[in-house]
């Protein structure tokens, strides 16, 4: 068999391969600790970024929906959020999917939540085209009501 540090560089799904027929061998001498380990903790960093990435569009829209619904829906007669509602409900569901696949991940929910929030702010100034300052400097929403499918906040009229 070629040197695994080696077969890395050059052919990653036949290092991936041949890692796991030495796991399953127990064969655990000839395994390149090194790489493994990194794959694994890059595996924890990718599932955490697809966790903050989806929660700062679900926030992103949350803050629009209560910051800048009532303005648009003013102008527009035909306007109802639809297209927001919908992203709402699709970050909801992926996110709930990603949690059940990767029940750990719940110990790093208040942290995420916090971490989006300041660039879903800023991403919610961006795309409505509102000042930053309209929306508040920390995340309105409780926790528990991030992924639940019956909240959407009231919107800034509605205060």
């Amino acid at each position: 068999m070629r040197d695994l540090r080696q077969l890395y560089h050059q052919d990653y799904s036949a290092w991936a391969e041949a890692s796991a027929e030495l796991l399953r061998a127990g064969r655990f001498e000839h395994l390149d600790i090194e790489h493994l380990l990194e794959e694994l903790s890059d595996m924890g960093k990718s599932e955490q970024r697809s966790l903050e990435s989806r929660l700062r569009v679900l926030l992103a829209h949350l803050l629009k929906w209560q910051f800048q619904y009532s303005q648009l829906a003013d102008r527009w007669r035909e306007f109802d959020g639809r297209s927001w509602r919908n992203t709402i409900i699709h970050q909801r569901t992926e996110l709930k999917i990603l949690l059940r696949k990767y029940p750990g991940m719940q110990r790093l929910w208040s942290a995420a939540v916090q971490a989006a929030y300041a660039d879903a702010r800023e991403l919610s100034a961006a795309e409505s085209g509102l000042a930053i300052e309209t929306f508040p400097l920390d995340c309105p929403y409780a926790e528990s009501s991030v992924l639940d499918d019956h909240f959407l906040p009231a919107t800034e009229s509605s205060d």
